[in-house]
């Protein structure tokens, strides 16, 4: 008899979004890990960052972010949604924060949707061991890796920390084989928005096996209102959307670079 006790396993989370045609082929339903250990400057979900359970102010309510529930009820949601995975090829996407840093738990949630013969994807920025990612990847079919810039320097001096660990984890999932490797460059202006720092993300993609396909995602504010609503200031608030040109030409520069298919949004 196969053992389901993983399905006892107990994370943290902070929403769940149903009826995603984003992170993945098809309808996804998203799940959103607490906790990350990058500060990107340009954050969307700024109550992803910290493990902690935080209020935020939404209007003129407080709502609570970051809820503590088992593998088995996440899946009560996610099985709802399966007709719709099986008319579309969508699945189960783990976003975050970053998931790697709550293993078990994703690891369990991921075992859960390969059991019901779920398609599976992560969002990850591969800050992790690699043992991590090894222990995650057998039950993964599709890993969307970002890597935000190829220096080290600026990636710290952005995002908080160097990009080392991310470059190398990118190399060895790539090498293994067991899941599809999806590249993704939040497009950032000030930080990675010239055609030679992109075009230098398609070469390093390029030289990932059986990589084919790298996603430019413009930059957006959608997220400012929650800084205010945590008490926090948006470091990016002068910061304008990447036009339809600039997209373009940076989309050129890494399709000159790679020789992979590029694709603006994912």
């Amino acid at each position: 008899m196969q053992d389901h006790s993983y399905l006892d396993t107990t994370g943290r989370i902070f929403d769940i979004q149903r009826y995603s045609i984003h992170d993945g082929i098809g309808i996804r339903t998203i799940v959103f890990l607490k906790g990350c250990a990058l500060r990107c400057r340009w954050c969307c979900n700024p109550e992803s960052q910290s493990f902690e359970t935080e209020t935020m102010t939404v209007g003129n309510r407080q709502k609570v972010y970051g809820e503590d529930v088992t593998v088995r009820e996440v899946m009560k949601t996610v099985r709802r949604d399966m007709p719709y995975y099986s008319r579309s090829d969508g699945g189960l996407t783990l976003s975050g924060g970053e998931s790697l840093l709550q293993p078990d738990f994703a690891r369990s949630l991921l075992i859960a949707a390969k059991d019901l013969g779920i398609n599976t994807a992560m969002e990850s920025m591969g800050y992790a061991k690699y043992s991590v990612i090894e222990s995650i990847l057998p039950y993964l079919d599709t890993y969307l890796m970002d890597i935000k810039h190829m220096n080290a320097g600026k990636h710290k001096e952005w995002c908080g920390r160097e990009n080392t660990l991310m470059i190398e984890n990118a190399q060895k999932v790539a090498r293994s084989g067991m899941t599809r490797l999806i590249i993704r460059v939040p497009v950032i202006p000030g930080f990675n928005d010239t055609p030679e720092e992109i075009a230098d993300i398609a070469r390093f993609a390029a030289t990932l096996p059986d990589v084919e396909e790298i996603d430019l995602l413009p930059y957006h504010n959608f997220g400012e209102g929650k800084y205010a609503g945590l008490g926090r200031d948006y470091p990016m608030k002068d910061a304008k959307r990447p036009s339809d040109e600039t997209m373009r030409i940076l989309s050129d520069a890494a399709r000159s670079a790679g020789g992979l298919h590029i694709q603006i949004g994912g």
